[in-house]
């Protein structure tokens, strides 16, 4: 296998058959993508993935597992790579199946090198929106988590939607030190209105918590 290089994205492949490997191997590179090829899925599952935007080009009818056990199994290990099928035997409900469980494709073989082409720029593109808004989301929870307690329970409330003088009244304080908290909150947090703020507690996953 060659080394992947840090910044470049990769599509790995699973397919058992090796003909199939070498063409979509080739393909890829002919465009200027790196890719990662394996004859079986605990191949993959037992590689350490490189940290880079990525996709899986995954045979459904692999020896043992099949492609959608394979998919189900990447979801429990909390892989979240987005998955383009290739079958020669596909059928509805297994397209369904695979469509649900998140996949980006179902291509029938033989299939056209630019709808694997498509399917591939497509998939990569939605790995790296991923990652970049998993890594704004880590960088906002670092930002939540340098708050004061205070702050932080009056940012939960005023997300939640209480006024000033509500928050005032279930926190014990005077309406005007929840104002300077406000205002320490939305500096800290870099929150340009309560729009704003709204949508990071939203992302971070704080919640008011109903007494």
């Amino acid at each position: 296998m060659n080394k992947v290089s840090e910044q470049q994205p990769v599509v790995f492949v699973i397919d058992d058959d090796p003909s199939v490997r070498g063409a979509l191997v080739r393909l890829f590179r002919s465009v200027g993508l790196q890719a990662e090829v394996f004859g079986s899925a605990p191949e993959l599952l037992q590689s350490e993935l490189p940290d880079v935007p990525s996709c899986l080009v995954l045979d459904v009818r692999l020896p043992g597992q099949s492609g959608l056990d394979v998919q189900a199994e990447l979801t429990k290990a909390n892989i979240r790579i987005p998955i383009i099928f290739m079958t020669g035997h596909g059928d509805i409900p297994m397209t369904v199946r695979a469509m649900k469980g998140g996949a980006v494709d179902f291509l029938a073989k033989p299939f056209r090198d630019q709808d694997m082409l498509d399917a591939v720029a497509t998939a990569i593109e939605r790995d790296r929106e991923r990652r970049e808004s998993e890594k704004a989301a880590t960088g906002l929870m670092a930002t939540f988590q340098n708050l004061t307690p205070r702050e932080q329970e009056v940012m939960t409330l005023v997300a939640s939607g209480l006024m000033n003088k509500q928050v005032a009244a279930e926190m014990g304080l005077a309406e005007i030190t929840v104002k300077i908290h406000r205002g320490h909150v939305m500096k800290k947090m870099g929150a340009r209105s309560l729009a704003d703020l709204v949508r990071m507690a939203d992302l971070l996953g704080v919640r008011r918590t109903k007494s």
